[in-house]
């Protein structure tokens, strides 16, 4: 914790100094204003550069899914069927949808009802954007909460499926967790850049 609060001072007292040092500085306040601005700016970048790491690598887990179905349809016709195939593959796509979701909001691929939003202006749409992003914020926060219970619940009473292969549910209680985190991370950060837009600003 100490090491946390070391490092935000360091990047605060940076940020003052640029702004100190910089010409033509004029108040106290917009000095403030710099430095929330630039430490916006440094959360959005390294929130988007995470979530598209992990959002390119969590493409590849559709290949897994294909070869565990194509294993379970080979099984089943030439040997004894398998047991947790199926089950497995609805892991590996709960997984794949949660922890690609905060990729697939970063490059705005998610399915919109388009009524009226085509016909606004650039600006308009920013600032509905936001607005909605609010909203989403909050329906995250509470299935985070939610998130976290239930597997805390599946840890400490070792929660298992109730189909044949009775797998432990922790585990993939824990990635619906970590995809959950990722897209209210990333949904903070299209909030902060859809305000900016809806201002005539950019956050790049």
């Amino acid at each position: 914790m100490h090491d946390n609060i070391f490092l935000h001072h360091k990047v605060v007292q940076r940020y003052q100094n640029r702004f100190e040092t910089s010409p033509g500085r004029q108040s106290p306040q917009i000095g403030e204003k710099y430095i929330v601005s630039e430490l916006i700016k440094q959360y959005v970048r390294i929130v988007d550069k995470v979530n598209y790491r992990v959002g390119r690598l969590t493409m590849l887990v559709i290949f897994i899914m294909v070869g565990v179905l194509f294993y379970s349809a080979v099984s089943k016709t030439f040997f004894h069927p398998s047991l947790w195939t199926y089950e497995f593959a609805q892991f590996l796509m709960v997984g794949y949808f949660l922890i690609g979701g905060a990729y697939t909001l970063q490059i705005d691929s998610h399915v919109r009802m388009d009524l009226l939003y085509s016909r606004w202006q650039p600006r308009t749409r920013n600032g509905w954007d936001a607005l909605t992003t609010l909203v989403m914020i909050g329906y995250l926060v509470m299935l985070l909460y939610g998130g976290l219970s239930s597997t805390y619940y599946a840890i400490e009473y070792g929660e298992r499926s109730y189909s044949i292969w009775r797998p432990y549910m922790w585990p993939i209680k824990v990635i619906m967790v970590i995809g959950i985190l990722l897209m209210l991370l990333q949904a903070i950060a299209q909030f902060f850049k859809d305000l900016a837009a809806a201002r005539g600003k950019s956050l790049s």
